[in-house]
């Protein structure tokens, strides 16, 4: 069996799905395999580069700047604990991050996802790039497109790319079908007209994902059946603490496979209450 846990949006938390997980295998006795992020991990490691919806929540929470604080150099305690849990997280690219600093790790890459952080525990998938996660027997397929989609002819770096879209259309021509997509941005047909990522419809229509994971816009937790009739569409509720402190439903998933067989889960709200945004980074 392979066991994943998934979030979405973390904005600078990076320690927290960590932490969440190790707390997760110890109060459930399940071990998880790999953790799958949707995006938005606020990977910024200079902080006088933050964009202005960074600069704004940072002042209220400092935690959005985890990725230079805990992140772009070695802290012992934070080494020791991600060495002892050792469990990667892959994730896409969001429309929150230092796209200048990817870039340049994702051209120093041959693989199709690279490494971003000291440790070694974070890396982002290239957009478009088919990969399979193995473990024993059993293997997972799977697709990352990261960054948001544009309707009105921008190119900034905050949008995909053509690069991207080209590696987009050369996976669909393998017509490999695919256990997983992990994007950050909502295809443009299941939201508001002028939003979301048009690629995308290609992508669930021919390659048909058992499951369809992103986060991006603040929604609430839902799956719905896809309109390829055959996709399970999830909405990952983003893992940010609301006006209470708290995290809210649905912001950790927890997918299991066997055999081809998949069963995905909410984690219990009761789990979720264990962190809270003033005890989480003493846990």
């Amino acid at each position: 069996m392979i066991r994943i846990a998934v979030f979405a949006d973390i904005h600078g938390k990076i320690l927290l799905p960590f932490k969440m997980v190790d707390a997760y295998q110890k109060a459930y006795k399940e071990k998880i395999d790999l953790i799958l992020q949707c995006g938005d991990l606020g990977i910024f490691p200079d902080i006088t580069k933050l964009d202005k919806a960074t600069i704004r929540h940072a002042k209220r929470d400092n935690q959005e700047l985890g990725f230079a604080r805990q992140f772009q150099y070695i802290n012992p305690s934070v080494s020791q604990f991600l060495d002892e849990l050792n469990i990667d997280m892959i994730c896409v690219r969001g429309n929150h991050e230092d796209h200048d600093f990817l870039d340049e790790k994702e051209s120093q890459s041959l693989d199709s996802c690279y490494p971003i952080d000291c440790y070694h525990r974070v890396y982002v998938c290239k957009s478009g790039m088919i990969q399979t996660f193995r473990k024993g027997e059993e293997e997972i397929v799977f697709m990352g497109i990261g960054r948001i989609g544009d309707r009105k002819g921008r190119s900034d770096k905050r949008f995909l790319q053509d690069y991207e879209r080209e590696e987009i259309k050369k996976s669909l021509k393998q017509k490999q079908k695919l256990d997983l997509l992990i994007t950050h941005d909502v295809s443009s047909d299941m939201t508001s007209p002028g939003f979301g990522m048009e690629e995308l419809r290609p992508v669930l229509n021919i390659l048909k994902p058992a499951i369809h994971f992103y986060g991006h816009t603040g929604e609430a937790y839902k799956m719905i059946r896809d309109m390829n009739d055959y996709t399970y569409s999830v909405k990952i509720k983003e893992l940010e603490f609301n006006t209470s402190g708290m995290l809210e439903d649905g912001c950790m998933l927890i997918l299991e496979n066997e055999y081809e067989d998949f069963e995905l889960k909410k984690v219990e709200t009761s789990f979720l209450k264990r962190f809270s945004k003033y005890n989480w980074t003493q846990l």
